[in-house]
């Protein structure tokens, strides 16, 4: 199974509204506009050992950590 189909873990970020909220599905984060700062990004990732194609899906999730992180701080200047 592919790793990013199931797009679960453990989503923690602090709003513009200053309050603070979780999401156990990667979909049901909000618009990078609405959260001021990422607190926890934990997807779940299988118990070794990995198959190369699990490296690379656990390499994804690096990547979408980074595009969040992108929009995110670019929403903030």
């Amino acid at each position: 199974m592919n790793i990013l189909q199931k797009k679960r873990g453990e989503f923690t970020f602090l709003t513009n509204d200053m309050e603070v909220v979780t999401f156990d599905n990667f979909n049901d984060i909000p618009d990078a506009s609405e959260i001021k700062e990422i607190i926890t990004f934990l997807p779940e990732i299988p118990p070794p050992p990995h198959s190369v194609q699990q490296h690379e899906e656990i390499h994804l999730w690096n990547e979408k950590f980074q595009e969040l992180l992108k929009e995110i701080y670019a929403t903030s200047n």
